[in-house]
């Protein structure tokens, strides 16, 4: 999609947005949009969009998934998730209803940030501010886009991780197709494993890679144990290469497992540094994961430094 356009569903929808970078090579933040990022190489918007999401808005009798790059909170599921507060899959209102505000633009910088007030699967309220600083360059014919994800928590009460599971998790969108696939170094078997039912169909080696397609079939989610190093997005029919990367973590954090897992089950202490979701409605996302503490006090902050470089033929 031509940024011109874009720009005209943002203003037909009434959303507000901010532009770093500049109109050919640069990143639109949806400011109404969950705050979402949009990466522009050669004038057009490389990520999956979905126009209903700017035109209309989320509500109860559906969720509207904007596409782009999100923040949201993890874990999806378990006891101490944040989808199933009302026993059945559900975003959490907080999150498609928060309204992010500049903090900080730049040409190549910006930082945005909301109020998220969360309620847990087991029904613990965690007040938080959700930020992204977003920083944009280019890096030997790459365009690059580094983020620092952090949820603050800002609530007045001690929380032991019994209680409270929380850590940034980003998700960056693209439109799929018959020949995309997800490439990444496979160190150790034990760094894989399925988030939903069996993918290993999909999966092959070359020189030293796991090749995983994510070519609109069923649908599956991989996670990437903290031994992998990146994971980068390919598909030839688009002319684009996309490889995401993490810092480490802060000290005393550690990866959390983001399953999205029934209500009534238990965190497990598999941690995830990385993640792949394909579905069969052909699109799919290139996941990346913060981690957390042994314990939240008032004011402490969960974040990872992500990179996402984008090449296009």
């Amino acid at each position: 999609m031509k940024l011109s356009e874009f720009i005209g569903l943002f203003e037909k929808g009434k959303k507000r947005f901010e532009i770093i970078g500049n109109e050919k090579n640069g990143v639109l933040a949806g400011l109404d949009l969950e705050g979402r990022l949009y990466t522009i190489i050669n004038g057009m918007v490389v990520n999956r969009v979905n126009p209903d999401a700017i035109l209309k808005q989320t509500n109860r009798s559906g969720y509207l998934n904007p596409g782009g790059d999100g923040l949201w909170p993890a874990p999806e599921g378990t006891t101490l998730g944040y989808e199933y507060t009302t026993g059945s899959w559900r975003v959490p209102a907080a999150l498609t209803g928060a309204r992010y505000i500049v903090k900080e633009s730049k040409d190549n910088f910006l930082k945005i940030d909301a109020e998220v007030d969360l309620i847990n699967n087991s029904g613990l309220g965690i007040p938080a501010i959700f930020e992204r600083a977003v920083f944009v360059s280019e890096e030997v014919g790459n365009f690059v886009v580094k983020v620092r994800e952090s949820i603050r928590y800002i609530g007045k009460e001690r929380l032991t991780k019994d209680k409270c599971l929380l850590a940034p998790w980003t998700l960056c969108q693209f439109v799929s197709g018959p020949r995309s696939k997800v490439v990444f170094p496979l160190p150790e078997k034990e760094a894989i494993w399925d988030l939903y039912g069996a993918s290993d169909e999909k999966r092959n080696f070359e020189n030293g890679l796991c090749h995983s397609r994510t070519d609109g079939g069923f649908r599956y989610q991989i996670a990437l144990g903290k031994s992998v190093d990146y994971l980068e997005y390919r598909n030839p029919d688009a002319g684009l290469i996309v490889r995401r990367t993490a810092g480490k973590l802060p000290e005393g954090q550690s990866y959390i497992d983001i399953v999205d897992a029934p209500p009534t089950e238990k965190p497990s202490d598999k941690g995830i540094r990385f993640s792949a979701y394909s579905d069969p409605s052909f699109f799919m996302e290139i996941e990346a994961c913060g981690g957390a503490p042994e314990v939240y006090e008032p004011g402490c902050v969960m974040e990872v430094d992500v990179k996402t470089s984008y090449l296009k033929d």
